[in-house]
């Protein structure tokens, strides 16, 4: 897993955007409906790259040669009282690499790297009922609940999302 800077970031756009329309189009939910462009894909990450290089965004990826096999995110919040705390985003895995550890692995790199930077708090959705959902379970996170009809899912039917919560253990001063 390498952690992308903003150039980084720029340079594997294209292949990140190619994770990300196979992970729309293969019906997971990650805010996006099918089919998804991949003009879109590419346009939506390109955007991603000032909030890293301002430190709002940590994007890690996953790569077989010049693919991107998987990818994850932590937002960081600008809010003075939540900087104990950030969000997991965009935990995607190629249909093609799934079932093997990646987002077990690309998981555990994102709780990692929170710990280091002082985080203590981690927080998530997801689709509920999703396979995403055995995956969180059985890292440890835990469900607080779940809101109804909060987002279509890519094929455009409304579904329920779980929030999910993870505490970690500080290893360093906060940010």
């Amino acid at each position: 897993m390498i952690r992308l800077d903003e150039a980084q970031l720029l340079r594997s756009a294209g292949a990140l955007a190619d994770l990300l329309t196979d992970t729309v189009n293969g019906g997971a939910s990650v805010g996006f409906l099918a089919p998804l462009d991949r003009a879109e894909a590419l346009a939506w990450w390109e955007e991603r790259a000032a909030d890293v290089a301002a430190g709002r965004l940590a994007v890690w990826a996953a790569y077989d040669g010049g693919r991107v096999l998987g990818t994850v995110s932590l937002a960081f919040p600008a809010k003075p009282n939540s900087r104990h705390r950030a969000e997991l985003v965009k935990l995607m895995v190629h249909r093609d690499a799934r079932g093997r550890g990646l987002g077990r692995g690309l998981l555990t790199t994102a709780e990692g790297a929170a710990a280091e930077a002082g985080v203590t708090l981690l927080h998530l959705d997801t689709e509920s009922g999703s396979p995403a959902e055995r995956l969180y379970r059985s890292a440890g996170w835990t469900a607080i609940g779940a809101i109804p009809d909060y987002a279509a899912s890519p094929d455009g039917e409304l579904r329920p999302t779980t929030i999910y919560y993870k505490r970690v253990p500080a290893t360093a001063l906060t940010r």
